[in-house]
């Protein structure tokens, strides 16, 4: 498909590159002195505890609150992760899944906090637009080694 300006695969290697981007900035805003230091994880406590399904309070107390300073890395270099890999589109597929499964759990975990609803809903459908649309083979790693057909 051509359009005016780019071929559809270069404009869905454009959003794919956008969500990187995104993701990045979700790693690059965050105050790494307070959110290594359990602040992150504390603040997402206060949010679980309050949730309205007992799932997400028991799964929360269970997995996430006993390892504040191990879930805390895990969750900014998860995003560092998927920023950089998407940018460069290495391990793309992985990486766009594992992107909205972690959108799916910031969807779940802040239900009632709205401001992030609407982030998390446009970069999880960026995400699934992305794998739908095989976004890795165009300006991609994935695309110049052949990965992934």
């Amino acid at each position: 498909m051509q359009t005016i300006w780019l071929s559809g695969a270069e404009w869905f290697a454009v959003l794919r590159i956008g969500l990187g981007l995104w993701w990045l900035e979700s790693w690059r805003h965050k105050d790494k002195k307070t959110w290594f230091a359990g602040g992150g994880i504390t603040w997402a406590a206060g949010i679980a505890a309050e949730h309205r399904w007992p799932l997400v309070r028991k799964g929360f107390e269970r997995f996430v609150q006993p390892h504040p300073r191990l879930m805390a890395y895990l969750v900014a270099y998860a995003e560092l992760a998927l920023g950089l890999g998407l940018i460069v589109g290495f391990l793309t597929p992985i990486a766009l899944v594992a992107g909205a499964l972690l959108n799916l759990i910031y969807l779940v975990l802040m239900i009632h906090e709205w401001a992030e609803q609407g982030q998390n809903l446009m970069m999880g459908l960026v995400s699934i637009t992305g794998l739908f649309a095989v976004s890795w083979q165009t300006w991609s790693i994935d695309g110049a080694w052949g990965l992934f057909g």
